[in-house]
């Protein structure tokens, strides 16, 4: 008797857990919205070297007269990319966490180094003079005289609380990564993403893009209702801000547009949650007329997910390609078909208007079979006027170059 009495008292106690031992997982931010039955998901990322021989770089297709090469490879996870006064390219990364360094050779080969590892997404990467800035959700480092020490990398200054960024729990762990640029007025400009897909938030903090002095004093807003953007870089002759941006997801396979937008003035307006250009979102336009807003500069395809881009300022390329900007198209994955997975050039005008999109970089995505090869993440502008694009699925790093 006694015996069913504590079996009986140990299952009526187990009965009680349900509510720890039987709550659902959490939704991650991405599947917020996903229609029921869809199988749509982010693509896995690769974590580990791909031997060189394993770059896809035969399966590049270019304009007439460019060629493509393998700069660099053996970084898991490369994306965003900037250059030092003596020419050694760094290079961010979300996922795992890493800052690489890439130095040539006397040879012409380069020498990869891990310089930082265990960081939260340091996709954000600023040089200012000797100085390395790491923009890793709300940790701002910066590291002193780094080409001198990239064998012997320094403690870094952390001006973290200088610049007081969202957290990653403040985002909900929605679109926190940052992409930051040195401006012509050398202030710090950085993105940050919203803290959902869609959604009413604080439109002074979220969906913004901001600048700050380089101890992080003086935060400005630059531009609201920027969804996402992960790319941005200033005219050579206007100075005007431009970035890249994301639309939302789960409203169907061609809505919204990924964007490029054009900041004309400080703070102004460009949409979201309720309008991209003159669509107006049907979850949460709030009867807003898309015409208040200020409107896209160029549509650069639904869910293509456009990142780094950059104005062409070298002499190497023909002259129809000097002062335009070329895109990362990092490739959708909310989609049915596969878009993206390439570099695209922004043509403008002599008033700065989008006349048209050409495809530059091509061959990574196969349509015949649904998969890709490689994803475009990054550009970057050599001193000799080649062009760097990082491919972040095969951690290379690959070299344009053009012939006459």
């Amino acid at each position: 008797m006694l015996r069913r009495t504590l079996a009986a008292g140990v299952f009526a106690a187990l009965s009680a857990l349900p509510a720890f031992a039987q709550q659902p997982a959490p939704v991650p931010g991405w599947a917020v919205g996903r229609p029921e039955g869809s199988t749509l998901a982010p693509h896995a990322p690769r974590l580990t070297v791909t031997p060189p021989d394993q770059v896809p770089v035969g399966s590049i297709r270019l304009p007439a007269g460019f060629q493509a090469e393998l700069f660099a490879h053996g970084m898991p996870g490369v994306r965003t990319m900037v250059e030092g006064p003596n020419g050694t390219i760094f290079a961010g990364t979300r996922v795992i966490g890493r800052v690489y360094a890439i130095s040539r050779n006397p040879d012409g080969t380069t020498r990869t180094r891990v310089i930082a590892q265990g960081l939260s997404q340091p996709n954000g990467l600023v040089m200012i003079g000797n100085s390395l800035y790491v923009l890793a959700v709300n940790r701002v480092l910066r590291y002193d005289n780094i080409e001198a020490n990239l064998d012997n990398v320094p403690q870094p200054v952390d001006l973290t609380a200088a610049f007081g960024l969202p957290t990653e729990q403040d985002h909900g762990g929605n679109h926190h990564w940052k992409f930051a640029t040195l401006g012509p007025d050398g202030r710090i400009y950085t993105n940050i993403g919203v803290n959902c897909n869609v959604c009413n938030t604080d439109r002074e903090v979220f969906a913004t893009l901001v600048s700050f002095n380089p101890d992080g004093s003086g935060r400005r807003i630059e531009a609201r209702g920027v969804r996402n953007s992960v790319g941005m870089a200033h005219h050579p002759v206007t100075r005007e801000l431009w970035a890249t941006n994301h639309g939302r997801d789960w409203v169907g396979d061609d809505n919204p547009n990924d964007t490029l937008i054009r900041v004309r003035r400080a703070g102004e307006d460009h949409g979201f949650p309720y309008c991209v250009g003159n669509w107006a979102d049907p979850q949460f336009n709030a009867g807003r007329n898309c015409s208040e807003f200020a409107q896209p500069a160029a549509l650069l395809g639904p869910h293509v997910a456009a990142l780094g881009m950059r104005f062409y300022t070298g002499t190497m390329f023909p002259e129809q390609y000097r002062n335009q900007i070329f895109i990362a198209r990092r490739g959708s994955w909310n989609r049915a078909r596969l878009s993206g997975y390439d570099v695209v050039v922004a043509h403008l005008d002599a008033q700065g208007n989008v006349t048209r999109l050409e495809e530059f970089m091509t061959g990574f995505r196969d349509d015949a079979n649904q998969r890709f090869l490689d994803r475009p993440a990054d550009v970057h502008v050599l001193r000799d006027g080649s062009l760097l694009v990082s491919g972040e699925q095969m951690g290379a790093i690959y070299r344009i170059t053009y012939r006459r």
